[in-house]
């Protein structure tokens, strides 16, 4: 499809049409990320077996590995993280590197341009979850695609919510869709819902929520989702996560504010955060309230959750990015603010 998607646009200049050089660009990269990506796609899990009787049951041979024990409070690193890394996230386009969402951004744009959509098929729409995004983002940006209005909006997201497992958020797959030009919410939400069941569910057997509940997963996904910048970095910031929680310490994590502030209907869906929201009244304000938020904040990816599974062994109590993305963690809180002083010239 990709090339295919490649051969109409290069017919469709041909045929004398300008664009910006910009446009060009953008429109060759999608074309070749939308065949690269669906070409991996097409890694199939083996999920059915036989039991005793004869009967076909359901069970993941790619089960997540599991690199923390919550009972025990502590970290064990699992040394098949890597490996299982390379086996089934990475079949999937994610990468290890802080550019791992540059093409999923690009396609989530350029999927909202109505000529583009045109030039890629007359007949069907590319549809694009970003990883980070929240429902409410998922559901404008499909009806704006879909021309769905406000009723068949929320529609879409009441069906995602309300199907298994019952989880406020966090069950879109982040990645590409393709649907029909006139689908309708039912048949998009049964698309979105069997992804994150083929991509997510099933890897996620009794054996691994029986350690880490599946909501706590998703939830710490999300929060690296919008904290970090590639794999090794949602590791580390992992480690730091869970140290918290083992200690009873206050998460107070920035992400959380600005998905309690941007629920606000005047706002942006991620508001940028000042000192005063850290008193906002919400349940998902880290910086109020101990242990997680209720649900998760975001849409997360493969590799996040996996990260939220397979912290790193650390003693890090806290961190903090520096302007060019550098990771930096202490021990303690001074530590800590002798280091934000400094890079950045401040801290208390």
């Amino acid at each position: 499809m990709g090339i295919i998607r490649g051969a109409l646009i290069f017919a469709t200049l041909k045929r004398g049409t300008i664009i910006s050089g910009a446009t060009f660009v953008a429109m060759l990269v999608l074309s070749i990320a939308l065949f690269v990506m669906q070409g991996r796609g097409a890694v199939v899990l083996q999920t059915e077996i036989k039991d005793e009787a004869g009967s076909v049951v359901m069970r993941n041979e790619n089960q997540f590995p599991v690199g923390v024990n919550p009972q025990q409070k502590e970290i064990v690193e699992n040394p098949g993280v890597d490996s299982y890394f390379d086996a089934h996230v990475a079949t999937r386009g994610e990468m290890k590197t802080a550019h791992a969402g540059f093409l999923s951004k690009i396609m989530g744009r350029l999927a909202l341009i109505g000529w583009y959509q045109n030039l890629a098929s007359l007949s069907s729409r590319i549809l694009v979850i970003e990883p980070g995004e929240r429902k409410e983002q998922v559901g404008e940006h499909f009806g704006e695609i879909l021309s769905w209005n406000k009723l068949e909006r929320e529609e879409f997201l009441n069906l995602i919510e309300t199907g298994s497992p019952m989880i406020e958020d966090g069950k879109m797959y982040p990645g590409t869709y393709t649907v029909a030009k006139k689908a309708t919410p039912s048949e998009v939400a049964s698309l979105v819902t069997e992804r994150f069941t083929k991509e997510v569910l099933l890897r996620y057997t009794e054996d691994v929520s029986s350690v880490v509940p599946l909501n706590d997963a998703l939830t710490i996904a999300s929060l690296l989702e919008r904290e970090a910048y590639d794999f090794e970095d949602m590791r580390h910031i992992s480690g730091v996560i869970w140290n918290r929680l083992f200690s009873g310490m206050r998460l107070q994590i920035d992400a959380t504010l600005q998905y309690a502030k941007g629920s606000d209907p005047d706002e942006p869906w991620w508001p940028k955060v000042i000192p005063s929201d850290k008193y906002i009244a919400s349940v998902y304000n880290t910086y109020k309230t101990v242990g997680l938020p209720p649900a998760p904040i975001a849409n997360p990816s493969l590799e996040a959750i996996l990260a939220a599974l397979n912290p790193k062994e650390t003693n890090c109590m806290y961190y903090f990015h520096d302007r060019k993305a550098g990771f930096h963690c202490t021990e303690t809180y001074d530590e800590h603010v002798k280091l934000l002083k400094e890079y950045y010239g401040r801290g208390k």
